[in-house]
């Protein structure tokens, strides 16, 4: 039944998940904000793993924003362990399924030994050709479009390009997606209606798509009804069809 859903719905290539509400799911629960963020990092393999049995090409998760390490100090320790307990918990699967990983997002604030895990996983898994799982970590528009500005104003001062030569696709090319697909579907979960410095640029011409439900609670039957409304757009990027 599921494969025939499948069937009859448009799959976006690349899909972005701003990945909200661990902590609110918690405290319903009686729970820590800590064992929500455990519970949604777990849904992250298993929407990947969903995602890439239903034809997706990219999936960009929203995992640790550039503004969240003003989050209580506590939260942001823990937060700042997931990186290893990703790749304890999920490198098999992942390999076994032939995902690829890669990591967007500021490498500055991050200590030595997350950024030697976060390239260790990406290295061991760059030449796979499933699924891109792309964790954004530390990541935030702002800062990814200000780096790409100045990458491009410093070939611009070495006299390597004009000015006059900066084009938007340029400008794409010095992102941190810029080896992924266009962006088509960016989902929020929990109910919030706002972007929250994610994607900006790649998100121009996506289709959006909110629910209230929970990161932790987000599962198959909320990603097919995603997909469903999807499937009814007419994305004609500022053009008028007949």
């Amino acid at each position: 039944m599921f494969l025939k859903k499948v069937k009859t719905i448009t799959i976006p290539k690349h899909l972005a998940i701003i990945l909200d509400g661990n902590g609110r799911w918690a405290k319903a629960r009686g729970l820590s904000r800590t064992q929500g963020h455990q519970v949604g990092i777990e849904n992250i393999k298993k929407v990947a793993l969903l995602c890439q049995s239903m034809g997706v090409e990219a999936l960009s998760v929203y995992a640790f924003s550039t503004e969240n390490w003003n989050r209580p100090k506590s939260e942001v320790e823990y937060l700042m362990t997931l990186p290893s307990e990703f790749e304890k918990k999920f490198s098999a699967d992942f390999e076994k399924y032939d995902i690829k990983i890669m990591f967007s997002g500021r490498k500055s604030k991050l200590s030595d030994e997350n950024l030697e895990i976060l390239e260790r996983i990406t290295n061991r898994s760059k030449d796979r050709s499933g699924l891109t799982l792309n964790i954004c970590f530390d990541y935030g528009s702002y800062t990814e479009i200000t780096e790409a500005v100045q990458a491009i104003s410093e070939d611009v001062k070495n006299g390597i390009i004009e000015p006059k030569d900066i084009t938007s696709e340029m400008i794409s090319s010095h992102l941190y997606t810029k080896d992924l697909p266009p962006l088509d579907l960016l989902i929020r979960t929990s109910g919030e209606l706002r972007l929250s410095n994610f994607l900006l640029w790649q998100a121009a011409y996506a289709e959006f798509y909110f629910t209230s439900v929970h990161w932790p609670a987000f599962g198959k039957t909320e990603l097919i009804k995603a997909f469903e409304s999807y499937s009814k757009r007419q994305r004609r990027f500022g053009a008028i069809k007949g």
